[in-house]
């Protein structure tokens, strides 16, 4: 019985009363649920998409709300010395213009008539002999002659921030920046008075106007970096519209003074004496890593603190930078506890746990990460006397150097354990860039030495012109094309844009291929350049694609049009500026410096917004650490004479930290 009733069908027997009254109470119901929704969802953007009211937002809903539902992108000595190394340096170049009989602001380097025969008697003497030759207190003279000279020409030109003009009453007395004052604490300045690079005298432009665009750069960073002092100093970023700290997942939990460590060469290459001091200070006294009981990026800890304290102690030969860097390096040890040495993505520095993302291909390491160490942990090996450094990249080298390859190419994914491919991604931006360049940039660091480096490099760009380099049927540009298990995607990152200063940088290393290389690193920075071009604000894109329906150049996904600071064009600009010397590209730079000024800059500093394509879009509130490291760095350099760290003497990491090169830099040490 039960049962039955269970089964049975229950017709409602409606009057016409009833059914005009339930129609009634339905569609007053349905009119309050869709005001209801109405309301949430303009509550919804108000409250998380517009920036001006994101300051109202509780500190406790920011982290779990806001950068869930918007996610952050991911992806970067004290010594006695018995004299001073700079006038060591500035000996060394003067013998050699000594030699060549040339003139330098005005002064007439030659020796007088014995010496010059003496050194034609000795030929193509090494130039220790030289030394002996020359007579050392004629070298001297010439040098405080030129500097007078120098001195009493830049002081008259004048400096916005009274830094770089009176660098020179800076190394002996303690002058505030604000009052002009000058005061006796010399120790904020014992590292500029041993410098080995002067921004005072190297990299001031010959024009006016290009010393304009330089000065204007140098208060871009004066901007970004006192807003960072204000309001974030410790952390590792910046939110300039919330005026608040801000730290990535790649740094864990930890406050490590990312923008500090990033910023310090940049500030050092600027001539901010008093900014560099700072910095200095705080990380002698906070930086600290190998205690931090969070997991940590190896390849993010490696590029920007590694990388960025090597390049101090480079600049300097302060021992604390040469320390930390150790330090640091030796935290990340452990990621490379695997079967076959290729490093985990993330370890934990305290208990020295490891592991990779879970989202990584089935548990895999990323090409771009763990084939992105060389440089650092190379000379960080030659600084300190370990071979530990030097020896677990190798090992990651010589493993991808064995592995089987399908036409040439690294896929994105290798895991550590079984050192088998994960899933047939192919890229040269994201996942896969950086472990191309340090390829040629580790045979650079050697003077071509690492034989390896050199045939990897040329084999894979021999691979990617085959079939990964295309060009667009539309608009006829160059782009290199990422590759899905055997099939083009003709879609280009903003990170890709690196190429077109890899491959101008090539050229000059391999003469069978430099035309070539120069043409391909041309036009691949001309396509970049139209991704800026192409947009409402004239900043480009994170990615862009290629298609006869939609046109080339261009972002189509709504997450690819964000723009987050990223220096990867300006980089490309740089390098071809100062190989060509086309004006064009030192145009194009100072483009990138207005539409920055106008769409990303904001009282608190500089911020990414999330549509190149809208003049009105909504900003992301984050100023990225690699904007002060990387993008104002290359633009800095791009309004500088060559002379400004000269490109045979030096190699960028791929945060834009310079390192010396082995036999041609007299920077180089080596303790090995």
């Amino acid at each position: 019985m039960l049962s039955a009733h269970r089964n049975a069908k229950y017709t409602p027997v409606l009057t016409a009363g009833t059914a005009i009254s339930l129609g009634y109470g339905l569609g007053r119901w349905r009119i309050v649920l869709a005001l209801m929704a109405l309301t949430m969802c303009v509550c919804f953007v108000m409250f998380f998409f517009l920036p001006e009211n994101s300051a109202i937002r509780q500190p406790i809903l920011d982290k779990p709300v806001n950068e869930f539902l918007l996610p952050n992108v991911p992806h970067h000595r004290e010594v006695v010395m018995q004299q001073d190394i700079h006038i060591q340096q500035d000996r060394q170049r003067l013998e050699q213009k000594i030699r060549r009989g040339e003139s330098l602001s005005g002064v007439a380097l030659q020796l007088d008539q014995a010496d010059e025969s003496r050194v034609q008697d000795n030929g193509n003497r090494p130039r220790e002999n030289l030394r002996e030759i020359v007579n050392q207190q004629q070298v001297e003279n010439m040098i405080q002659r030129v500097e007078n000279i120098e001195n009493s020409n830049r002081n008259g030109a004048g400096d916005n921030n009274g830094v770089s003009g009176n660098i020179e009453a800076k190394r002996n007395n303690h002058i505030d920046v604000n009052t002009g004052k000058t005061s006796d604490k010399k120790k904020g300045l014992r590292v500029l008075r041993r410098a080995i690079i002067d921004p005072r005298r190297q990299g001031i432009p010959r024009d006016e106007e290009t010393r304009q665009r330089r000065e204007k750069v140098k208060e871009m960073m004066a901007h970004a970096w006192n807003n960072y002092v204000k309001y974030a100093w410790g952390e590792n970023e910046l939110k300039p519209i919330t005026r608040r700290g801000h730290s990535a997942g790649i740094f864990g939990e930890s406050k490590q003074g990312a923008t500090i460590v990033d910023s310090m060469d940049t500030l050092y290459l600027m001539g901010m004496v008093e900014e560099f001091d700072k910095g200095r200070q705080w990380i002698e006294k906070n930086l600290e890593i190998k205690n931090l009981d969070t997991e940590i990026s190896v390849f993010e800890t490696n590029i920007r603190f590694v990388g960025g304290l090597l390049t101090l102690y480079a600049f300097t030969d302060d021992e604390m930078f040469k320390r930390k860097a150790d330090e640091i390096a030796t935290a990340l040890l452990p990621a490379f506890r695997t079967p076959t040495g290729i490093p985990y993505a993330l370890v934990v520095p305290k208990t020295q746990k490891a592991k990779n993302y879970g989202w990584s291909s089935g548990g895999c390491s990323i090409l771009a990460e763990f084939g992105t160490m060389q440089l650092e942990f190379d000379y960080l090996s030659e600084v300190t006397g370990k071979p530990v450094f030097r020896e677990k990249v190798t090992k990651v080298r010589q493993k991808l150097y064995e592995v089987k390859r399908t036409d040439g190419l690294y896929p994105n994914y290798l895991h550590p354990k079984t050192g088998v491919w994960g899933q047939d991604h192919i890229s040269l931006g994201a996942l896969g860039d950086s472990f191309y360049e340090y390829l040629l940039k580790a045979y650079m660091q050697t003077d071509g030495e690492d034989a390896q480096a050199k045939e990897m490099f040329l084999s894979a760009m021999d691979a990617v012109e085959q079939h990964l380099l295309k060009r667009s049927e539309r608009d006829k540009l160059l782009y290199i094309s990422e590759m899905r298990y055997g099939k083009n995607d003709a879609k280009m990152d903003h990170l890709t844009c690196f190429a077109g200063g890899l491959f101008g940088l090539a050229s000059t290393y391999f003469e069978d291929r430099a035309d070539r290389y120069m043409k391909i690193g041309a036009e691949l920075t001309s396509t970049c350049h139209e991704s800026y071009n192409r947009s409402d604000t004239g900043l480009g894109p994170e990615s862009f694609r290629f298609s006869i329906k939609a046109g080339d150049a261009k972002a189509i996904r709504f997450q690819d049009k964000y723009y987050i600071l990223r220096p990867e064009v300006i980089e490309s600009y740089f390098y071809l500026w100062r190989l060509t010397k086309d004006r064009r590209y030192r145009d194009w730079g100072w483009e990138a410096v207005q539409a920055i000024e106008k769409y990303c800059r904001v009282e608190g500093g500089y911020t990414g917004i999330k549509d190149v394509y809208n003049r009105r879009a909504a900003k992301d509130d984050v100023q990225q650490s690699f904007f002060l490291a990387e993008t104002l760095k290359y633009l800095y350099l791009l309004f500088s004479e060559d002379d400004l760290l000269p490109l045979d003497e030096w190699v960028f990491n791929t945060e834009a930290h310079p390192l010396p090169i082995r036999n041609r830099n007299p920077i180089y040490k080596s303790q090995q």
